[in-house]
């Protein structure tokens, strides 16, 4: 397989998105990939974050975690974003960082990348096919290839979005985190894009 760089690139409140994307990481990496998991910058004014203490605990646990930069879109064959629905679209962190993209798309070196997302949200068609279609209006100007998980694993239809992993965590995050299941389709999907990404790669060079 062509070596392949994968970016995972998400923001996360109070932890949903950031056990997906850990897993995502994982499985990119299962496939080969050399993987970059990076969060995007917050937003929030403090005391939006203090008043909800698993938000204010998720930002102290992680701490470690890399902010994304430019650099983490230009330097990966393959993007995975993911975003926490709001009121059925992106998150505005996420959306900020993404707004900053404009000069690498000017040079086009946005063009041509294999890109998929991932969501959660707090209840059951809270609009999490819509926030992934949210962002796919984004690649479509990037130019990018959009690789879903669709129902190509048995997992798919365990958890039941082929538009890319989701996960209902319960009004108030009652459900907790994500559970193995949907990790699984998160891995499923991350394998499946570094593939994709390296298919491409390989052919490209033949």
């Amino acid at each position: 397989m062509a070596p392949v760089n994968v970016s995972v690139i998400y923001y996360s409140a109070t932890g949903n998105l950031h056990a997906l994307a850990r897993a995502a990481v994982e499985g990119a990496e299962k496939a080969g990939a050399t993987v970059r998991l990076r969060k995007v910058r917050e937003l929030a004014p403090p005391e939006a974050i203090e008043s909800v203490p698993a938000w204010a605990r998720h930002i102290q646990d992680t701490a470690d975690v890399e902010v994304a930069g430019l650099d983490d879109l230009s330097w990966a064959d393959a993007v995975l974003f993911g975003t926490p629905t709001r009121f059925g679209n992106v998150a505005s962190q996420l959306k900020a960082f993404i707004d900053t993209a404009g000069p690498l798309w000017q040079q086009g070196r946005l063009a041509d990348k294999v890109v998929s997302a991932f969501t959660a949200t707090g209840t059951a068609h809270g609009g999490q096919e819509s926030t992934i279609l949210a962002l796919s209006n984004t690649f479509y100007h990037w130019g990018g290839i959009i690789v879903p998980p669709g129902y190509t694993d048995p997992v798919q239809f365990r958890t039941g979005n082929p538009y890319g992993t989701s996960y209902v965590s319960g009004a108030g995050g009652s459900n907790g985190l994500p559970g193995e299941e949907v990790l699984q389709a998160a891995r499923h999907q991350a394998r499946r894009v570094t593939e994709t990404a390296a298919a491409l790669k390989a052919g490209r060079a033949a």
